[in-house]
């Protein structure tokens, strides 16, 4: 019997500032975003070197993005998990201290608030070659810089998930799986698949991989944005196969989870785009 690997109950205050915690969570979205921004002006640079002259700023689509993250973030998992507990308890919606954050509603939220900015800015994209496109062009303009930039700050928000012993995985026997590991926090002593390490890997390193891959080379608006949809799609319903469904709503239709079902959607749109996208100038 291999020895099992036990979680080791991180601190989930990682310092004080004078009398205020300092959560490691918030640190993890701290970092998310200070990745975005080093990363995304290094995209930017890149752009310019390869004759594009990006017309926007980098700041706008942080302050943008960072409105759309928190506030999508909040409300889809308000309507998407437990829309009857907050019906009843309203004000608990603004308890983002208590935690409850889901992607895809955080997806859904940076999407509206790009189309509010390419709307806003009639001259969007690139001096040379995208100024007074359409809308459509003008938003997978943004939406194709900001794709590979993602991976990171899902990346940095998995290894916060790991340290808080959240979103923990299902059970897993040791002898297949030695890296099993117990988490205390879900109130048994068995093994069970890191899961969020699984989620860091795949929607974080290796996507961030594929997608700079793709944004480097010569493509059509709207493919990065594309990939992003079909690669975390992907490795999101792969690896809830191994992460525990939440308890209070367990398996659902098929016998699928609701990270899932909110999947199948977005590898829709991904197949949809990726196929539109070859049809743009």
């Amino acid at each position: 019997m291999p020895e099992i690997l036990v979680h080791p109950q991180f601190d989930i205050v990682a310092f004080h500032l004078g009398p205020f915690p300092v959560r490691w969570y918030g640190l993890m979205y701290l970092f998310a975003f200070l990745s975005f921004f080093i990363l995304g002006n290094w995209h930017l640079r890149n752009l310019i070197k390869s004759g594009e002259v990006p017309n926007f700023s980098l700041d706008d689509l942080i302050f943008y993005g960072f409105l759309g993250v928190i506030l999508g973030g909040r409300l889809g998992y308000v309507l998407f998990y437990q829309p009857t507990y907050y019906y009843l308890n309203p004000l608990e919606i603004l308890a983002f201290w208590k935690g409850g954050m889901s992607f895809h509603g955080g997806l859904l939220g940076v999407l509206a608030s790009l189309a509010i900015y390419a709307f806003r800015n009639q001259g969007i994209g690139s001096r040379e070659t995208h100024r007074h496109k359409s809308i459509t062009f003008r938003f997978f303009f943004l939406t194709d810089f900001v794709a590979p930039l993602a991976p990171l700050g899902i990346f940095f928000g998995r290894i916060g998930n790991f340290i808080n012993g959240e979103l923990y995985g299902r059970v897993a026997d040791p002898n297949i799986v030695p890296w099993a590991m117990i988490f205390p926090q879900s109130g048994t002593i068995d093994p069970r698949h890191p899961s969020q390490i699984y989620q860091a890997l795949g929607e974080g390193i290796i996507l961030f991989v594929i997608l700079f891959a793709v944004a480097q080379r010569k493509r059509k608006p709207g493919l990065v944005s594309a990939f992003f949809l079909l690669g975390y799609g992907f490795f999101r319903f792969v690896a809830e196969y191994y992460r525990q469904p939440d308890i209070f709503l367990g398996s659902l239709i098929f016998n699928l989870s609701l990270g899932q079902l909110l999947s199948i959607p977005m590898i829709v749109l991904g197949l949809l785009i990726f196929f539109f996208s070859r049809k743009l100038k």
